[in-house]
């Protein structure tokens, strides 16, 4: 919500001012919205718990409350407007859900809206507590984990039966002098925080508990920290919305959806009934581009003796159509393998997949098999996507079945809606890939790997596959890593990342 008490007292010093030197043994406090991160409102943080948790229609409910929050916040009191958002948001919503967004989605937003000046302060300081409005269970996941916070007080939510209320729970919202209650419960016997930290006056009561009290002014033009600059990067992240929604994003998403939802039915029978070879040219009236670059046999001195066999597109994973649109881009005759594909997608592919079973030897059976047949194997060692600019570990399978590899880079480029996800319905990542207004995949042919670089010529597979992954990486400067699929899976959703009847395996995370 916005800041009805926007000035700040003159006497009070701006976070700008305060030293962080020798703070190592200080502890500080600090509110959240416009204090330790740039925007004041919430709720676009709100809007994405919404969205992920109940779809399209909690969203819109959620911006139909929207205006009447922010009168209560202006008429009646911050407290109000704050509960009516809750109330929106979480109303009728399992716990775990939203227990689950706010560790899978809502970190790679609030990364991004970090206050340079106000974390400056906060990370030189030895115990570092938060105190806010927003729901504790929205916010503590992200602080805790990325920014190190040793204590988080919000507000709380009530439940029944593993269900949100949508009431708040005793004392309140965290606002005012329910903040104050709160922080002295917190440090009941032991001293008060050294440092305070706000941005309002609303703040101030809690901020006078402290043996320093800093202000942080609202600047317009304030940018915020760079995501990679914070104690630990946010490499995995789910949820469907590409950008923050702010209301008019919001509202935008919501009059456009069902608009989307016909383009994408239109787009998915039309990539499955046109033939692969012409698939880009027929795309682009529909608003979906497809840019080829490089050429898949340009380093191919003799290519009919070479290809007689097929050939391994080693490529990374950005989207559930990689290997449907790169088989389009080869004209045809491809086929993919993979671990779990959704029946769906399976059936609506314009291109032969094949299921493999994690048995390595007879997995292996069955890319030689694909090869054998004189088809092109399209495959994405990764296993699965990463959003950021990592590739995670590729699999050393395909460098064992064939020494014609070719390298592919892709990237793709949408508006509103991510086309993956961990937690959520496999089968519906394709329709909201192609519910995007203008998506855009590029596909980079490079070079065919050299045959001293293969196993054919002594090179173990684990060689092959960093190797094949650092030429990727390096063309599309994005960052090697060592985490894999499991890795992803156990962050986003606790499961070991496989599907299927009897497949999904619950992990109980470490700590």
């Amino acid at each position: 919500m916005g800041n009805p008490n926007g000035c700040i007292p003159r006497k009070i010093p701006s976070i700008s001012q305060c030293s962080t030197k020798d703070r190592e043994n200080h502890v500080v406090m600090s509110d959240l919205d416009g204090t330790l991160l740039v925007r004041r409102s919430s709720f676009a943080y709100f809007a994405l718990v919404a969205f992920d948790v109940g779809g399209i229609l909690r969203l819109f409910l959620l911006l139909l409350a929207a205006p009447l929050a922010g009168i209560l916040y202006y008429l009646i009191s911050e407290a109000t407007g704050v509960w009516v958002l809750i109330f929106a948001t979480f109303a009728g919503v399992k716990v775990s859900d939203i227990e689950s967004a706010a560790r899978a989605v809502l970190p790679k937003y609030y990364s991004e809206d970090v206050h340079p000046e106000t974390f400056g302060v906060f990370s030189s300081c030895g115990r570092r507590c938060v105190v806010t409005a927003s729901p504790r269970i929205m916010v503590e996941p992200f602080l805790k984990k990325y920014l190190n916070v040793d204590m988080v007080l919000g507000t709380e939510i009530s439940s029944f039966r593993g269900f949100a209320t949508g009431i708040v729970a005793s004392p309140g919202v965290l606002v005012g002098n329910n903040k104050v209650a709160a922080v002295e419960r917190a440090f009941v016997g032991c001293p008060m925080p050294d440092i305070g930290i706000g941005d309002r006056e609303t703040d101030l009561p809690f901020m006078k508990l402290c043996k320093e009290i800093y202000m942080v002014p609202s600047r317009v033009g304030v940018r915020p920290m760079k995501p990679d600059m914070l104690p630990k990067p946010v490499l995995f992240h789910d949820g469907r919305l590409v950008q923050k929604p702010t209301p008019m994003v919001a509202l935008g998403i919501v009059l456009w959806f069902p608009i989307g939802i016909v383009l994408a039915i239109i787009r998915i029978i039309m990539g499955a009934l046109v033939p692969q070879s012409i698939l880009s040219y027929v795309s682009l009236p529909f608003g979906f581009t497809i840019k080829v670059k490089g050429h898949p046999f340009n380093n191919i001195r003799d290519r009919n003796r070479e290809i007689a066999r097929g050939m391994v597109f080693a490529t990374s994973h950005r989207c559930v159509l990689d290997a449907v649109l790169i088989s389009a881009s080869l004209g045809g005759k491809s086929a993919t393998v993979s671990y779990s594909v959704p029946s769906t997608s399976e059936w609506l592919s314009p291109m032969k997949t094949v299921r493999l079973t994690r048995d390595r030897d007879k997995d292996a059976k069955v890319m030689r098999d694909i090869l054998d047949e004189g088809r092109h194997l399209v495959m994405c060692p990764e296993g699965t996507t990463c959003r950021e600019p990592y590739l995670l570990r590729f699999s050393a399978l395909f460098a064992e079945c064939s020494d014609q590899i070719i390298p592919v880079a892709t990237t793709v480029k949408t508006t509103m809606f991510y086309g993956n996800t961990a937690r959520g319905y496999k089968w519906l990542d394709p329709i909201f890939f192609m519910m995007n207004p203008f998506p855009t995949y590029e596909v980079t042919f490079l070079d065919k790997l050299p045959y001293d670089r293969t196993c054919s010529a002594g090179k173990s597979a684990h060689y092959v596959a960093n190797h094949v992954q650092e030429l990727i990486a390096e063309y599309l400067q994005y960052k090697c890593t060592n985490l894999t699929r499991k890795d992803k899976y156990l962050e986003l959703a606790g499961t070991d990342g496989t599907v299927g009847k009897g497949a999904v395996e619950k992990v109980k995370k470490d700590g």
